[in-house]
């Protein structure tokens, strides 16, 4: 039933990108910043956190769950170091996620030859 929930939400969330990519004119970045901007809100105000634990990694992997993440170590931050937390926390909460990210583009580089697009 996990992997139900998650696929679910999940693919809802996909679901709500190729919309607005197909039915606006909104570039794909600027979604992508959107889904960033809306998790960090969601999680700011505790709204994203039930649906972490309804639908697990379909909550958590995508772009919203990022900006969850951001939000929670600002928040935690915050709670022990104050006003310097503001600017901290993201970071430290998100900082194994963003090395992931960079290692792996790391390695497709290394592995994958880059292509005129002409």
């Amino acid at each position: 039933m996990d992997y139900i929930k998650a696929f679910l939400v999940g693919g809802l969330l996909c679901l709500i990108g190729q919309v607005l990519m197909d039915k606006t004119k909104l570039t794909p970045a600027r979604i992508l910043v959107g889904y960033v901007v809306a998790g960090v809100l969601l999680g700011a105000v505790g709204v994203y956190a039930p649906l972490v634990e309804f639908a697990g990694a379909g909550a958590s992997v995508p772009l919203t769950g990022f900006g969850n993440t951001l939000a929670k170590g600002v928040r935690e931050a915050v709670a022990e170091d104050g006003f310097l937390g503001i600017f901290t926390g993201g970071l430290k909460a998100s900082a194994g996620g963003i090395t992931a990210a960079i290692l792996a583009g790391l390695i497709a580089g290394f592995l994958f030859k880059a292509k005129d697009k002409s």
